[in-house]
């Protein structure tokens, strides 16, 4: 039986432990936070129930999948619901569109919400998509990518011309989508991955299709409880999580990685180490050499993700016939991108940004009937103190959660009457409980036609150590982190 160290107990971490420990390694997980989950977080305030990351799974048959592959069904553990409406998106004319949680249903939606043609429109990009999706799934998401996928994909003249790596992922949606609100819709789908659709390859077309073609769902009682149930699967097997545990080094003796250091001094031996956690602290901070200080470079060298600015708004008597998600286009969304993903010391808070809302109708989420328990959650800047936007200035948090609600407002949706409590969660209140530089969601952004390979591999330039989760291959969200513990196993194989 080999030992296997888990530095980190995000989703990343635990469905890694999960299925290293079903394959029959002694697992030890170490979580420097008192809870697991990472950025799939939970609040619970006077009894409300926030999830603080992920409000959305898609993909859940890769869920599913891990929990065959590890012992009982998913379907013993956990109950999805599929949302027959996927999003209510408002855009800045006014107009708005429900748009259904099957895909078949949604030319019809288009039609009728923004006007004849549009369904078709939608549908054409998305046949785009799916053969952009049919070519990337197996090499680029459900595998390690290395050279040799580069030179298969490159031989194939018919794949380059259809994943067209040198366009924009909104360069390839204005050759099909002529209603302006069809290209802002496709828009967002690029901050999926934390970045900017103007820069993010044409490759990220597969992030809506995607979402189309599984489905949106969610988990009665909130997302945390994937974590929960990861966490459990782990110990079935006998895997050990340890919460409260920092990691100040990960060691390395003759080139191999072979445990970890942890505050107090001691070391817990390993023959495989496994980070979960930010690439950029792996190289920068828990590993030392010139392995190390050359992949923390290729770090650096590469657009940070953005951020966000979260509200968990406790209501009264919430608006009535609100969907699970809801988002409110900005008027100038470029504006936006401008604002989060310019140069450092331009970076600053959208003066009107796109608000998401998470509404979940769940009485489990709630202490009464009547109330319900918002998450509200804007681009932001990542919290940069010295060269950019410090978060954690005087006011500045409690004045910019004044503004984002005075453009709910603004927007039709004001609430600010109903608000019970409010917590406000900035990006330096990610960066400190994730220990994420700036508080960037998913590490490094897609901004660039190479960044989907510049994006740290899953195998490390150390013997023995390998990384999982959102800011390692193949990205972050929930989907890619189950794959990227997957991939990672099956790099390590059973014991």
């Amino acid at each position: 039986m080999s030992r296997a160290v888990i530095v980190g107990a995000g989703v990343g971490g635990l469905a890694t432990a999960a299925r290293l420990s079903a394959s029959g390694h002694q697992v030890v997980v170490l979580e420097q936070s008192d809870e697991i989950g990472g950025k799939l977080g939970i609040l619970r305030r006077d009894g409300f129930v926030f999830d603080t990351g992920p409000s959305l799974l898609t993909m859940p048959h890769l869920i599913t999948e891990l929990f065959a592959d590890t012992g009982p069904p998913l379907a013993e553990v956990l109950t999805l619901q599929r949302l027959d409406v996927a999003c209510r998106y408002r855009f800045p004319d006014g107009t708005v569109l429900d748009l259904p949680g099957e895909a078949t249903a949604i030319p019809a939606a288009l039609d009728a919400a923004l006007g004849a043609g549009r369904g078709a429109q939608w549908t054409g990009f998305m046949q785009r998509a799916q053969r952009i999706w049919d070519i990337t799934r197996e090499p680029f998401l459900e595998s390690p990518v290395t050279l040799k996928d580069m030179i298969r994909l490159s031989r194939r003249l018919d794949h380059v011309g259809t994943v067209a790596p040198w366009r924009s992922l909104r360069g390839l949606g204005s050759a099909y989508l002529e209603d302006p609100r069809l290209r802002m819709l496709l828009d967002r789908y690029a901050t999926y991955t934390g970045s900017d659709p103007r820069r993010a390859p044409a490759a990220l077309a597969a992030v809506p299709y995607a979402e189309q073609a599984f489905g949106s769902w969610y988990v009665p009682g909130g997302l945390y409880r994937i974590a929960e149930a990861l966490a459990e699967r782990a110990r079935l097997h006998g895997a050990q999580v340890r919460t409260g545990t920092e990691v100040i080094e990960i060691c390395v003796r003759g080139g191999r990685a072979d445990g970890v250091r942890l505050a107090d001094g001691s070391v817990v031996e390993a023959d495989v180490v496994v980070a979960n956690v930010d690439a950029a602290q792996v190289y920068g901070r828990l590993v030392s050499g010139q392995r190390a200080r050359r992949a923390a470079a290729r770090i650096r060298r590469t657009t940070p993700s953005l951020s966000g600015f979260v509200l968990l708004l406790a209501l009264d008597h919430a608006p009535a016939d609100q969907p699970h998600h809801q988002v409110l286009f900005a008027e100038d969304y470029d504006a936006e991108f401008d604002s989060v993903f310019g140069h450092a010391s331009r970076a600053r808070p959208v003066e009107r940004p796109t608000v998401y809302i998470s509404a979940p109708d769940d009485p489990a989420t709630v202490p009464s009937s009547g109330a319900s328990a918002w998450f509200v959650l804007v681009n932001a800047p990542r919290h940069d103190p010295v060269r950019g936007v410090d978060w954690d200035s005087p006011g500045v948090a409690d004045d910019y959660a004044d503004r984002v609600l005075s453009v709910m407002a603004s927007r039709g949706l004001d609430v600010r009457s109903r608000v019970r409590h409010r917590t406000v969660l900035t990006p330096a209140d990610l960066a400190r409980r994730t220990l994420t530089p700036g508080g960037s969601i998913y590490g490094t952004s897609s901004n660039g036609a190479s960044a989907a390979f510049r994006r740290p591999a899953n195998r490390s330039p150390i013997s023995g150590l390998y990384l999982v989760g959102g800011s390692a291959h193949p990205g972050g969200g929930l989907p890619l982190v189950t794959l990227s513990a997957r991939i990672v196993a099956g790099i390590i194989g059973p014991a």
